[in-house]
C-alpha cells in the first residue's frame, strides 16, 4: 500500500515557493512590468516555476503586469498546472514546436527565454535529433528573430539561453569545484553527446550572436536542479527516487551510489535565472547551482529515506541494481559541483533553501502529483 500523510500540501508549497522567488526578485520583476516576455519552452520543469512565477507577481499587484506568452509543443502532454492557468490576464498559452520556423505574426518581445529542450537522459538519448534540433536550429532562429528586432527598431532588452553543466563533462579533479571558465571534458559521440555538444554549439553561438549583432543574449548553466515541476516519470534521480518511496517500495539505486552532485532547489535557481535574463552580461554564461553540500548519490538516497520517514512514515530502505541499459553510465561524471562566484558578485545570486528542507518539499509536490500525463 502506498504511504499516505498529513500536513504540508503541494498547494502550500507551491504558494511558498512562488512568494519566494518574487521576494527574492523584486528589483528584476519591476524591470520586467509593462514588457512582453516570451518563455519557449514553458511546459517543462524549470517552465513550471518561470511561467507561474510572473503570474504570481502579476497577481500582486504591485507594478505593471509582465505579459507572458508561453510557446511549447507538448511533446510530453501539457501539464496540469499548466491547464489550470489557462485564460489568466497577461497570459498567452499556443502549442509551437521551436525546431519549426517562427511564424511571421509572432510580433515584438522584449525579453526572450529558450527553454525549449529535452534534458532528462532517459528522453534524450530516445530522441537525440529532436534534442539537437531544438538547441541549436530552434536557438538560432531565436537568435535571428533578435537580430531582425534590433534592426526594425525594436530591440530586446534581454534573451536568455539555457545551457547545461553537461557542457563540462567529467571535469579533472583540479576543476572541481567547476568555474565557468573551464573548457570541459567531453564526449563528441556518446550517448550524451546528443545533449551535452548541442548545448555547446547553443553557447557558441549564443557568444558570437552577441559579439556581431549585439544580441542581448545571456546563458545559464543549471546544476542538478530539483523540485516541484520536475514529473515524477521524468528518469532523473530524485523523481525516481521519489516514486519508489511514494509506491510503497524500496528505493532502487542503478549504480554503486558513488558518483557525488551539489543539488539546487528550483526556487532558488529560477530566482538566478531571471537574475541572468535581467542583469547578465551578453554573451556570458553563469554557473546557477549551490556549492555545498556535495553529496554522494548513496547519500542522497539516505536522505530522502530519513525524509519520508519523517513526512510520510515511510519504512523502505535502498537497494543496488544493475540497470539493464548497458550505456546507463557511460559518460556519467564522477562529480559535479559548481563555483557560482559570478553569478553571487555579478548577479547578486544566492541560494537558501537547504537540501533537506528542498527534499521535504519536493516529497509533499511529488506526493500530490503522483502521476503525469504523457502524449
Amino acid at each position: 500500500m502506498s504511504p499516505t500523510t498529513t500536513g504540508t500540501t503541494a498547494a502550500e508549497v507551491v504558494a511558498a515557493d512562488l512568494d519566494h522567488i518574487c521576494d527574492g526578485l523584486a528589483e528584476e520583476l519591476a524591470e520586467l512590468a509593462g514588457h512582453r516576455l516570451l518563455i519557449v519552452g514553458g511546459a517543462g520543469f524549470l517552465g513550471h516555476y518561470l511561467v507561474q512565477a510572473a503570474v504570481h507577481h502579476n497577481a500582486r499587484g504591485t507594478t505593471a503586469p509582465i505579459d507572458v506568452t508561453v510557446l511549447d509543443n507538448y511533446s510530453r502532454g501539457v501539464p496540469d498546472w499548466l491547464r489550470a492557468l489557462e485564460g489568466r490576464p497577461n497570459l498567452t498559452l499556443s502549442r509551437f514546436d521551436i525546431t519549426a520556423p517562427l511564424p511571421d505574426d509572432l510580433g515584438h518581445y522584449d525579453y526572450v527565454v529558450h527553454a525549449a529542450s529535452i534534458a532528462s537522459p532517459t528522453y534524450y538519448r530516445l530522441h537525440p535529433i529532436e534534442t539537437m534540433d531544438a538547441n541549436v536550429n530552434g536557438l538560432r532562429s531565436l537568435l535571428d528573430y533578435a537580430v531582425a528586432q534590433e534592426r526594425a527598431g525594436s530591440p530586446l532588452k534581454g534573451f536568455l539561453f539555457y545551457s547545461t553543466s553537461e557542457i563540462y563533462g567529467d571535469p579533472t579533479p583540479d576543476m572541481i569545484p567547476t568555474p565557468e571558465t573551464y573548457r570541459g571534458n567531453v564526449s563528441c559521440t556518446g550517448p550524451r553527446a546528443c545533449y551535452d555538444e548541442s548545448k555547446r554549439y547553443g553557447e557558441t553561438l549564443c557568444v558570437n550572436f552577441a559579439q556581431q549583432h549585439g544580441v542581448p543574449v545571456t546563458v545559464a548553466r543549471p546544476f542538478n536542479n530539483y523540485g516541484p515541476g520536475l514529473k515524477i516519470t521524468d528518469g532523473r534521480v530524485l523523481s525516481d527516487f521519489c516514486g519508489d518511496v511514494l509506491a510503497g517500495r524500496d528505493i532502487v539505486m542503478l549504480s554503486d551510489g558513488s558518483p557525488t552532485r551539489t543539488f539546487c532547489y528550483v526556487a532558488d535557481a529560477v530566482i538566478g535565472y531571471y537574475k541572468i535574463l535581467v542583469r547578465g552580461r551578453p554573451g556570458e554564461a553563469y554557473n546557477i547551482g549551490t556549492e555545498t553540500p556535495e553529496i554522494s548519490m548513496a547519500e542522497l538516497a539516505e536522505r530522502v529515506v530519513a525524509v519520508a520517514r519523517d513526512e510520510i512514515g515511510y519504512t523502505g530502505s535502498v537497494v543496488r541494481r544493475t540497470s539493464a541499459d548497458a550505456d546507463y553510465l557511460v559518460d556519467n561524471p564522477n562529480r559535479r559541483c559548481p563555483v557560482i562566484a559570478k553569478a553571487r558578485e555579478e548577479l547578486g545570486y544566492e541560494p537558501t533553501v537547504t537540501i533537506d528542507e528542498g527534499l521535504r518539499r519536493a516529497l509533499v509536490w511529488y506526493r500530490d502529483n503522483r502521476t503525469a500525463e504523457e502524449s
